[in-house]
């Protein structure tokens, strides 16, 4: 089954703070497309506050944090994805996403990440592609490892507790080298 067609929706400050204050309506009244109740949900809100600060105090990371997981054929927002932030004085960038439950189970969690993977494998300030997921939770693992991410430690996170570090060096998309002629094969 082929992926759903997702792309990455930045939203603008002022929907990061509406949405991080549980305020759909007026989130909505500046988004660049329409979200859905999933989008204040505890879950969504803890990362809407955290990106909503970061914004302000960084307003080069906007290009880069959490955006709204927009499926281009149905046209409806149907999850959270992006990186943590730009890129680290080691290139590394952090994936995070949660697809919205009532969209689950349809491939928008694999979609987002193979987008931020190949947003992070063409950009050359980054080298290094990190997801963190717990211990226990075996449907991330099974997403992530495909795409070529290795487990390489462990962290304590204030809000999520233990987690397992995965990374993933940079794959830079190969030039498409022209086709040359082929012995014996005349033009003409």
């Amino acid at each position: 089954m082929p992926l759903p067609r997702v792309r990455i929706v930045h939203l603008p400050p002022s929907t990061l703070a509406a949405l991080a204050d549980g305020d759909l309506h007026a989130a909505n009244a500046t988004s660049p497309v329409p979200l859905s109740e999933g989008f204040v949900a505890d879950s969504f809100r803890a990362v809407w506050r955290l990106r909503a600060r970061q914004v302000v105090e960084d307003p080069a990371a906007a290009a880069w944090v959490t955006g709204a997981v927009w499926d281009e054929d149905a046209e409806i927002a149907v999850g959270r994805a992006g990186f943590h932030g730009p890129p680290d004085d080691d290139g590394m960038v952090e994936i995070g996403y949660e697809i919205d439950p009532p969209h689950r189970r349809r491939g928008y969690a694999r979609a987002a990440l193979a987008t931020l993977v190949d947003r992070a494998d063409a950009d050359p300030a980054v080298q290094v592609v990190r997801v963190t997921i717990a211990p226990d939770n075996t449907a991330s693992r099974d997403l992530a490892l495909p795409y070529g991410f290795v487990h390489v430690g462990e962290q304590w996170d204030e809000e999520d507790g233990l987690e397992l570090v995965y990374d993933r060096p940079v794959r830079r998309p190969q030039p498409r080298r022209a086709s040359s002629p082929v012995p014996g094969d005349s033009a003409g």
